[in-house]
């Protein structure tokens, strides 16, 4: 795909950006004209045909590792200079139903989906906050608004992100910074795609408009959000499921 020309020199990280959500939304905002940079963790075959077929650099490091997180983003900065937008979207299910739940399961959603929202915030808040210019945009979940059975964790975890984001949007709406999530309901990814095929639509059958999210719903809104003159827009959560939450 071929980025349009430039519109803004501003540097986005997204984490988990090389595929499903992630891919769309770090190719959505090159399309806008933005510098941006996607994290990885595992995958590199993955990365690397991402980063070859788009042009858009990648970068591995464990979001879910607060020391890595760290030195990463510093070795980034330096790099290509401050980040000015940051999307949280790195995330894993672990599910099952609590009573069968290990703690390394909980602890692992926990870790990589919620507090790495805490750890890549953290390394970037403080530049922000100099230059009284940032956009963060934490990637929630419709399970995190209504729950789901057997993802606790899950559930727990992109709820906590949406509770993150007011409270860092009131911490840092006076320095120009917004901050706001996005809860998507169920997107057409391998995630989702490896879903029984009769739960699936069970699950499609729950949606008023008859379909699965595209990546591209969320990578939109993602565009919204972060855009220089969305600086009024903060502490909110944006629900991108076609109905589903409210029927």
């Amino acid at each position: 795909m071929i980025a349009k020309a430039p519109t803004t020199d501003r540097l986005a990280l997204v984490t988990g950006g090389t595929r499903g959500i992630g891919e769309a939304i770090s190719i959505g905002l090159q399309e806008q004209g933005y510098r941006v940079l996607a994290s990885y963790q595992r995958n590199q075959a993955v990365a690397d045909e991402f980063s070859a077929r788009t042009g858009i650099p990648v970068f591995k490091f464990d979001a879910s590792d607060f020391d890595a997180t760290e030195q990463s983003i510093r070795t980034i900065e330096a790099d290509m200079g401050p980040v000015e937008v940051l999307v949280n979207n790195a995330g894993i299910t672990r599910d099952g139903v609590l009573h069968k739940m290990t703690p390394q399961n909980w602890q692992d959603v926990i870790e990589t989906n919620l507090s790495s929202c805490f750890y890549t915030c953290h390394a970037v808040i403080a530049g922000m906050r100099e230059r009284r210019f940032g956009r963060i945009v934490n990637i929630s979940s419709i399970n995190g608004l209504e729950g789901q059975f057997g993802q606790t964790n899950y559930a727990a975890a992109k709820a906590g992100m949406c509770g993150f984001t007011k409270s860092l949007a009131k911490e840092s709406a006076r320095y120009g910074i917004t901050v706001n999530s996005v809860a998507p309901g169920y997107v057409d990814t391998d995630m989702v795609r490896a879903i029984a095929p009769e739960v699936l639509q069970k699950i499609i059958d729950k949606i008023p408009v008859g379909r699965l999210a595209k990546p591209e719903d969320v990578a939109r809104c993602v565009n919204f959000l972060v855009a220089d003159d969305a600086d009024f827009i903060t502490g909110t959560t944006l629900s991108v499921n076609g109905g589903q939450y409210m029927s």
